[in-house]
């Protein structure tokens, strides 16, 4: 069902278990970790999918390692399980970038549901975060008289027109634009301007 998977942290082995348990019946594969430490141990920037983490845990608490993933740059997404009285504690870690939390006792198909939304969302981030550094690259590897070349262009002046602005020859420009539209893997300007939309946005 998806390329990520669901980190639980819990250090009550049945719990981690049964959730484990629950999230492969449904097609998402589960990692299992005793600890806040256990995890940290293994921990990577590349690490895909979502966290479920229990607030409170003997040693480092969920809410400790939630803090520390975010010193790390973590953009794993978190949904904390909590009990009652941990709710103010939960609220308080979705205004700092948790995605959710859950209340247990909680119910099954909620609880995955929402780790459902959790992959997808991280998947799209990636996704998206892929593309910006693709775009990135390309812009890179333009010269400073393509990149200005290319922002005419981008203006919707014709060749002649940039010809004059940069007091170069039209024949120049159509090199420059050339090399432009090849480096960025576009066709036409539509199709470039296309794309810097998609830098905007």
């Amino acid at each position: 069902m998806s390329n990520g998977v669901v980190f639980i942290v819990d250090d009550d082995e049945a719990i981690r278990d049964a959730l484990a348990w629950l999230f492969q019946s449904r097609g998402v594969m589960a990692e299992t970790f005793v600890s806040a430490a256990d995890f940290l141990s293994g921990w990577t920037p590349w690490h895909r999918g979502c966290m479920v983490l229990d607030i409170r845990m003997e040693g480092m608490t969920g809410l400790e390692l939630f803090d520390r993933l975010q010193e790390l740059k973590s953009s794993l997404p978190v949904i904390f399980l909590t009990g009652h009285g941990d709710v103010p504690m939960a609220v308080s870690a979705l205004k700092k970038g948790a995605r959710d939390f859950v209340e247990k006792p909680f119910n099954d198909n909620d609880l995955v549901d929402r780790v459902i939304e959790a992959l997808a969302w991280d998947a799209a981030q990636r996704e998206s975060d892929a593309d910006a550094a693709l775009l990135a690259a390309r812009l890179a590897s333009l010269s400073l008289r393509e990149r200005q070349v290319m922002d005419l262009v981008l203006a919707g002046k014709l060749n002649k027109v940039i010809a004059d602005d940069l007091g170069i020859t039209m024949r120049t420009v159509e090199v420059h634009r050339a090399h432009v539209f090849e480096k960025m893997e576009v066709r036409t300007a539509v199709e470039l301007a296309q794309l810097m939309s998609q830098k905007r946005g």
